[in-house]
C-alpha cells in the first residue's frame, strides 16, 4: 500500500458510499490496483414502535455520510485531489418527503416499516387486485414499497402531505445533498411500486390512485440512465472535503443493485444472497422477469438491465436477538451453532420478528416450534436461528427457480456470510455451492465501481462493467462451501416441515 505522497499523479480514486439501516459505510477504490484502499463507517439510530413504525431522520444519513467520507479521505493512502467520482448506494423503498425549499418535512419511512399495510391493501384493491397490479407495473404493491408510504402520509399527516413538493428515495436524497440535482435512476425507482419496470417510466395509474389531482407526478425526480452522472459535487461539499472541482456523482442505486455490482453479479448464472439485517436473493437478467404470483420483485438493475429479486425481512435480526438473549458474542454464537446437529435438535424457527415480505405476511410474528425438555438448549437455539432464516431464503430461491432462474453459484454477502457454519448451512439448504467475494462491503464497493464506470464512460473510454468487476471483485476460495448430499437431503425434509408449519401459523396472523 503506497502513501498519498508516493501515488502517481494518474492514480484515479473512486468513493463508494452505502447508506444502510444500521449505518453508513464508505470505501475508496484505487483504479490502478483495483483494490479498496480505505474504509470508514458511522452508525444510524432507528425510530420504531410496536405498530410497525420504522423511520430515520435523513439528517443522520448526511452526518454519517460526512463522517464516513472524512474517515476515508484522512487515510494515509488517499489523496482527496485524486478522487474522480462518487457513487451512492442506499436502503431501498424509503420515503424522503421534501417541501418547496428542499427541506425534509418529516422522518423518512423505511423499507422495514409495516405501518402502511392497510394502505398497500387498499391500493391493490383499487387497481383491480394483485393480478391487475402485476400486469400494470410488473410488481405487486408490497407493504415495504414506497407507494403505500405516500398514501399513509396523505391519510395520516395531511398537513405534511400538503407541503410535499419532492419525493426522494434514500440514495437519491444523498445524491441531492452532494450535487443539488433532483434526479434518480431506474433500479431504485423500480422498488417504489409506482414505476413500470417494463417501460421504465413512472406509473400515472398508480400515482392517481394515491392522489387524483396529478400532484405526485410533479413531485418525482428526473430519471437518468445507469451510466449517466447525476451531476458534479457541489462546490461547498468539494471544499469541505478537499476534493477537486470536477468530481462527479454517478446515478447510484439501491443497496441490492449496488451489491450485485459489488459481487460481480452482472452476467447470467450468478446469484447473490445477502445475509444482512434483512435477506435478499437476486440475479442478473437481460429481460424483465415478472412473477405472475407477485412474490419476486421484478426490479431494474443499476447497470441498465434487470435484477429479479426476492426479499425476506429477518436474517441477522434473528441471530442478533438470539445472541442478545443468551448474552454471548458472535464467536460463541457460531461455536454453539456448529456443535448442534442438523435440524437443531427438532427446533424450527419461523423468523418473522419484523413481519415478513416473502411470503407476504406483514403482520406475522416469530414462532419457535418443536421444543422439548431435552432440546431446549443454547446450541439448538443458535442453530435454529441460522436454519430458520436460511429456510426463508430457500423459499426465495424456489420462487426464482419457478421463474426460470437456476443458479450455478451463490455469492454470499452481508454480516452473516462471515460465519463458516452459516455458509455451510446455506450450501446444504440451497443444494448449491457458495462463495464470498474478498470485499465485505459489497454495496459500497459496487457504488464505487459504478462511479468508475460512469467516469470512464464520460471520458470516452470503452470499458464494460463486467471488465471492471472482473478486475475489482476477486472471490475468496477459502470461503467456499459445497453441499453435502446427506445433509442436503435431511434439510430438504426439514424444509418441507418448515413450509407446513408456515401454512398452519398463517391462520394466527
Amino acid at each position: 500500500m503506497t502513501s498519498a505522497a508516493n501515488q502517481s499523479p494518474q492514480a484515479d480514486l473512486f468513493i463508494g458510499i452505502d447508506s444502510g439501516t444500521q449505518g453508513t459505510k464508505a470505501v475508496v477504490v484505487d483504479r490502478e490496483g483495483g483494490k479498496i484502499v480505505a474504509e470508514g463507517h458511522s452508525p444510524h439510530t432507528l425510530i420504531e414502535d410496536d405498530t410497525g413504525r420504522r423511520e430515520q431522520d435523513p439528517a443522520e444519513w448526511i452526518q454519517a455520510t460526512s463522517t464516513a467520507i472524512e474517515a476515508v479521505l484522512n487515510h494515509p493512502s488517499v489523496n482527496p485531489k485524486h478522487v474522480r467520482a462518487i457513487g451512492v448506494s442506499g436502503q431501498q423503498h424509503g420515503m424522503v418527503p421534501l417541501d418547496e425549499g428542499g427541506k425534509v418535512i418529516r422522518p423518512a419511512k423505511l423499507w422495514c416499516d409495516t405501518a402502511t399495510a392497510l394502505e398497500a391493501e387498499w391500493m391493490t384493491e383499487q387497481l383491480g387486485g394483485p393480478d391487475s397490479v402485476i400486469q400494470r407495473i410488473g410488481n405487486s404493491i408490497a407493504v415495504g414499497f414506497t407507494a403505500s408510504k405516500l398514501l399513509w402520509l396523505k391519510n395520516h399527516e395531511p398537513e405534511h402531505y400538503k407541503r410535499l413538493a419532492l419525493v426522494f428515495l434514500p440514495h437519491d436524497y444523498i445524491n441531492y445533498w452532494l450535487t443539488g440535482e433532483k434526479k434518480c435512476e431506474y433500479g431504485d425507482a423500480s422498488g417504489t411500486a409506482y414505476f413500470d419496470i417494463r417501460s421504465r417510466c413512472w406509473s400515472e395509474e398508480v400515482l392517481n390512485v394515491i392522489d387524483q389531482s396529478g400532484k405526485l407526478l410533479d413531485c418525482l425526480p428526473e430519471i437518468v440512465q445507469a451510466q449517466e452522472p447525476v451531476g458534479a459535487v457541489r462546490s461547498e461539499v468539494a471544499e469541505r472535503f478537499g476534493l477537486g472541482k470536477d468530481v462527479i456523482v454517478s446515478s447510484g442505486g439501491g443497496d441490492n443493485m449496488m451489491a450485485a455490482i459489488g459481487t460481480g453479479n452482472v452476467v447470467p448464472g450468478v446469484v447473490t444472497a445477502s445475509l444482512g439485517t434483512s435477506g435478499t436473493i437476486y440475479s442478473f437478467s437481460e429481460q424483465p422477469v415478472v412473477d405472475p404470483r407477485g412474490e419476486l420483485a421484478a426490479f431494474c438493475s443499476s447497470d441498465g438491465n434487470w435484477l429479479p429479486l426476492v426479499c425476506t425481512m429477518n436474517v441477522t435480526v434473528s441471530t442478533e436477538l438470539t445472541r442478545s438473549l443468551l448474552g454471548i458474542d458472535i464467536q460463541t454464537l457460531n461455536k454453539l451453532a456448529n456443535t448442534a446437529p442438523v435440524g437443531a435438535g427438532g427446533m424450527i424457527l419461523l423468523p418473522y420478528f419484523h413481519g415478513e415480505r416473502t411470503p407476504a405476511l406483514p403482520n406475522a410474528r416469530a414462532s419457535l416450534y418443536g421444543l422439548t425438555s431435552t432440546n431446549f438448549l443454547p446450541e439448538h437455539l443458535c442453530r435454529a436461528a441460522m436454519e430458520g432464516t436460511t429456510f426463508g431464503l430457500r423459499y426465495g430461491l424456489d420462487v426464482m427457480k419457478r421463474n426460470g432462474i437456476d443458479p450455478t453459484e451463490i455469492r454470499l454477502e452481508g454480516g452473516g456470510s462471515n460465519s463458516a457454519v452459516w455458509r455451510q448451512i446455506v450450501a446444504d439448504v440451497f443444494g448449491c455451492p457458495v462463495v464470498c467475494p474478498f470485499a465485505e462491503e459489497a454495496a459500497a464497493l459496487g457504488a464505487a465501481l459504478q462511479s468508475m464506470w460512469c467516469y470512464l464512460g464520460k471520458k470516452g473510454e470503452e470499458v464494460t462493467l463486467k471488465e471492471i468487476t472482473d478486475a475489482c471483485v476477486p472471490l475468496d476460495p477459502a470461503s467456499g462451501a459445497r453441499p453435502d448430499a446427506g445433509r442436503a437431503s435431511r434439510y430438504s425434509e426439514i424444509y418441507e416441515q418448515y413450509l407446513k408449519l408456515n401454512e398452519i401459523m398463517k391462520q394466527m396472523y
